[in-house]
């Protein structure tokens, strides 16, 4: 005899002998890992993003010449102040340049460094790792002290050299600035350009001197081919410290009469709130935000393009 089991239409599947699913486990564990990070990204990233772009509608009113201040809802004074603000566009065209020399130099000699590390030409090669990271654990700060110190005339050491050359002047002091910006931040993107190179698999450059290439032909049609993310990536990070460039410049400010107030967008920035008028500081960060925002942008967009072709 054969027994022939039929089931109700809609009827849900038997389960029994099923594992039931640990949801409720692995989104505790994700929750763990996730609201730290997430609380401490909207208490100290998007919450003061937000509190400056409220600053920055309002404007301050005084009754009468002498009577107090108070904040009034102003809308768009202040962007119209900023706008119109010469010496800030000024500042700004001054850092673009500064971008347009310093950055390509820079990352050619971290691009340079680490194919010399990652060659096997080079003995030492912890030694000389650590040597070109070194500079970057020295603060900001620190190092355009002492790079002041080695340009100013009366107190170099290398004084044949800083009589005859003024570094500190006016033709000449944004670039002993980007010197010590490159001096610092070359190693720091070599290690990054270093560390892509180590993960390329040496497959790779086997079958290329199978195919007889040299240490120069590798070099230029392997490496830097395949660590072009770590160049745009490193490339990125220079466009945006070079916009909020200030250190160095509010250091400068001690050696030379040429570096104002006003010298980078984020010394006006500085300087403007330090009046003070936070209001209008908030509307120059603001439009100091957008622009490095729609810099870096148009730099992935047009690099991405180009890897797509």
């Amino acid at each position: 005899m054969t027994v022939t089991e039929t089931r109700t239409a809609g009827a849900a599947p038997p389960t029994a002998g099923r594992p039931r699913p640990r949801r409720s486990r692995h989104t505790k564990a994700v929750l763990f890992f996730v609201v730290p990070f997430g609380a401490l990204f909207v208490l100290f990233y998007l919450v003061p993003i937000g509190y400056a772009i409220v600053q920055s509608l309002y404007k301050l009113e005084r009754t009468g010449t002498f009577g107090p201040a108070r904040e009034v809802f102003g809308g768009l004074v202040q962007y119209e102040r900023v706008f119109s603000d010469g010496p800030f566009w000024s500042s700004v065209g001054r850092v673009l340049l500064f971008g347009v020399v310093q950055v390509p130099v820079m990352l050619g000699l971290a691009l340079l460094l680490a194919l010399l590390l990652d060659s096997g030409l080079v003995r030492g090669r912890s030694f000389f790792r650590l040597a070109f990271f070194v500079p970057y654990a020295v603060p900001g700060v620190v190092a355009a002290i002492m790079w002041g110190y080695l340009y100013s005339p009366n107190l170099s050491p290398f004084t044949a050299l800083t009589r005859n050359v003024d570094f500190l002047s006016a033709d000449l002091v944004l670039w002993a600035m980007a010197n010590v910006v490159t001096w610092v931040y070359v190693g720091y993107n070599m290690l990054i350009i270093y560390s892509s190179l180590l993960s390329i698999p040496t497959e790779i450059y086997e079958a290329a001197r199978i195919d007889g290439a040299g240490q120069f032909r590798i070099a230029w049609s392997v490496k830097i081919p395949l660590v072009m993310p770590a160049i745009v990536l490193t490339t990125v990070f220079s466009i945006i410290g070079t916009l909020q460039l200030i250190a160095e410049p509010q250091v400068f400010r001690s050696f030379s009469s040429a570096v104002s107030s006003t010298y980078t967008p984020n010394l006006t920035v500085y300087s403007t709130s330090s009046i003070p008028n936070f209001n209008l500081a908030a509307a120059f960060s603001v439009v100091l935000a957008l622009a490095t925002f729609a810099l870096s942008f148009t730099f992935l967009k047009f690099t991405q393009g180009r890897g797509e072709r």
